[in-house]
C-alpha cells in the first residue's frame, strides 16, 4: 500500500536516458529473483542451530524467520516494478484504445493462475526451489519483453517540487486507511459480543450485525479512501475527486469479488456439504475463468466504443446478479452458474474500470496516481476478508454455514454500491463541459 506509489511517483520524476518506468521495472525485477532465492532456500533453515533465539524472542523458527523477511522484500521489489508498470498505459497508448489495452493487461495479470495447475503439485512435493525458479523466469521474461519493446521518451527536466512532502503524505495515507479498517473490524466485533450478552434472537442478530457488518466495510472503504487519498494527493485533491472515487469503487467491488472467492471452498464444505470442496473450487475457479478471460477483451473493446464508465457500471449490476444467484443456489451445477456471471461481470470490471482510472489520473504523475489506486489491490483483503471473516466465524457458531450467506448478501450489497459511486466519478470533458 506504501511502496506501489511511492514506486509510481519516482518513476513519474526519473530523467533517465531509458525512459521513465523501465529503469524501475528492470531493477524491480533483479531483486525480485535475489528475493526469490530467499524464499526457495527457506527449507535449508529447518533445524538450524538459530532456532533457539528465534523461538525464545520471537516465537517462531529460523526458517520462518527467513520466509517471512523473503516475502517482505519481494513485495518492497515487486510494488517498485509495478508502481512504476502502471504508468505505461497513459504514456504510451492513445485514450480510444486504453479500454482494449486494459483488457490485455487484466488477461495477462490472470493467466498466470493456471499455473496452480502445474505449481501445487511441486509444492506438495517439497520441490519449493524448482517453484521459484519458474517464478523467477516469469519475472525475467516479461520484463526482458517490456524493457526491450516499450519504447518510452525520456523526460528533460525533473520536476522542481521535492518528494518529502509526498512521501511524508503516502505514510499517512497507508496509516489512514488501515485504522479505519481495523476500528471498523473492532467495531464489528463488539457489536456481535453485546448482542449475544443481551440475548437477541438469531434473525434480530443476522439484521443488525449484517446492517453492521455493511456499515462497517463500505464505511471504512469510504473514509479510509477519500480521507487517506486525499492526504496522500495533498493540494490537488480537491481537482481529482473524481480518481477519488473511482479508487473507492475499485476498492467496493475488489472487497466483494475477492472475498467470495476466498471463501469459495468453505461454503462449497459447510453450505452444500460437498465431499471433496478443494477440487470443486477448482472447477468452479476454472469455470469462472471461461467467462472471465473473453469478457475481459471484450469489455475493453467495448468501452473504447462506448466509454469505461458504463461498462463498469454494467459490470458491477452483473456482478451482483450473480451474486444474488449464489445465496439461493441449491447445488453445485447453480454455483457454477453463479460463478460465471460473476466472472462475466469481473472480467468486463477488470477492463473497463482500469481503462477508466487512466483516463482520471493527471498524464505527468500517472505512477503516483495509479500507484495510490493500490489501496483497491492491497486493501480489498483487509476490508473483505478482514471485517467478513469474523463476520462468518460469528454466525457459524449458530449455525454452521449460515456465515457465509450473511457475508455474501453484504458482498452483493458492495458491488452495487460500487455502481452508486459512479455518480460522483466526472470524466475531464465532462468537467470541462460542465464549467463551461
Amino acid at each position: 500500500m506504501l511502496v506501489q506509489p511511492l514506486g509510481g511517483m519516482l518513476s513519474d520524476r526519473s530523467t533517465s536516458r531509458f525512459g521513465r518506468r523501465r529503469p524501475f521495472i528492470f531493477g524491480g525485477t533483479l531483486a525480485n529473483v535475489v528475493f526469490l532465492a530467499i524464499i526457495g532456500a527457506t527449507p535449508l533453515f529447518i533445524g538450524s542451530p538459530l532456532d533457539e533465539v528465534f523461538q525464545s524472542s520471537l516465537g517462531i523458527s529460523t526458517a520462518y524467520a527467513v520466509l517471512l523477511v523473503g516475502i517482505v522484500l519481494l513485495q518492497i521489489s515487486s510494488n517498485i516494478s509495478q508502481g512504476a508498470l502502471q504508468g505505461l498505459i497513459p504514456d504510451l497508448v492513445p485514450e480510444n484504445q486504453r479500454g482494449r489495452s486494459s483488457g490485455i493487461k487484466a488477461v495477462m495479470e490472470l493467466l498466470p493462475v493456471f499455473l496452480v495447475i502445474f505449481i501445487g503439485p511441486l509444492i506438495d512435493r517439497g520441490q519449493v526451489g524448482v517453484v521459484m525458479g519458474i517464478v523467477a523466469v516469469g519475472y525475467l521474461v516479461t520484463m526482458a519483453v517490456t524493457v526491450l519493446f516499450a519504447r518510452e521518451t525520456p523526460i528533460r527536466q525533473k520536476p522542481a517540487d521535492g518528494v518529502g512532502d509526498r512521501f511524508l503524505r503516502l505514510l499517512a495515507l497507508t496509516g489512514i486507511f488501515v485504522g479505519a479498517t481495523r476500528l471498523a473490524v473492532w467495531l464489528v466485533s463488539i457489536s456481535g459480543s453485546r448482542l449475544t450478552q443481551m440475548g437477541v434472537s438469531r434473525e434480530v442478530q443476522i439484521l443488525l450485525i449484517g446492517l453492521a457488518g455493511l456499515a462497517a466495510m463500505a464505511g471504512s472503504i469510504l473514509i479510509g479512501v477519500y480521507f487517506g487519498a486525499s492526504v496522500g494527493i495533498g493540494k490537488e485533491a480537491r481537482q481529482q475527486t473524481s480518481f477519488i472515487w473511482w479508487v473507492i469503487n475499485r476498492l467496493l467491488f475488489l472487497a466483494a469479488v475477492g472475498s467470495i472467492q476466498g471463501f469459495a471452498q468453505f461454503y462449497l464444505r459447510d453450505v452444500l456439504q460437498l465431499p471433496n470442496p478443494a477440487t470443486s473450487t477448482t472447477l468452479l475457479l476454472a469455470a469462472v475463468a471461461i467467462f472471465l478471460i473473453p469478457s475481459a477483451i471484450y469489455g475493453g473493446t467495448l468501452a473504447d466504443r462506448f466509454g469505461p464508465k458504463r461498462l463498469v457500471l454494467y459490470a458491477g449490476l452483473i456482478a451482483a446478479f450473480g451474486t444474488l444467484i449464489l445465496l439461493f443456489a441449491p447445488n453445485f451445477p447453480v454455483v457454477i452458474l453463479s460463478g460465471c456471471i460473476i466472472g462475466l461481470g469481473t472480467g468486463t470490471f477488470f477492463a473497463s474500470n482500469w481503462a477508466l482510472g487512466t483516463e482520471l489520473a493527471p498524464p505527468q504523475e500517472a505512477g503516483r496516481y495509479l500507484g495510490i489506486s493500490n489501496l483497491a489491490g492491497a486493501g480489498a483483503g483487509i476490508v473483505g476478508a478482514g471485517i467478513g471473516g469474523p463476520i462468518a466465524d460469528f454466525f457459524n457458531k449458530i449455525e454452521p454455514g449460515l456465515g457465509y450467506l450473511v457475508i455474501f448478501t453484504i458482498y452483493g450489497a458492495l458491488f452495487l454500491f460500487s455502481v452508486l459511486t459512479l455518480a460522483k466519478i466526472r470524466l475531464p470533458g465532462q468537467r470541462t463541459a460542465r464549467s463551461s
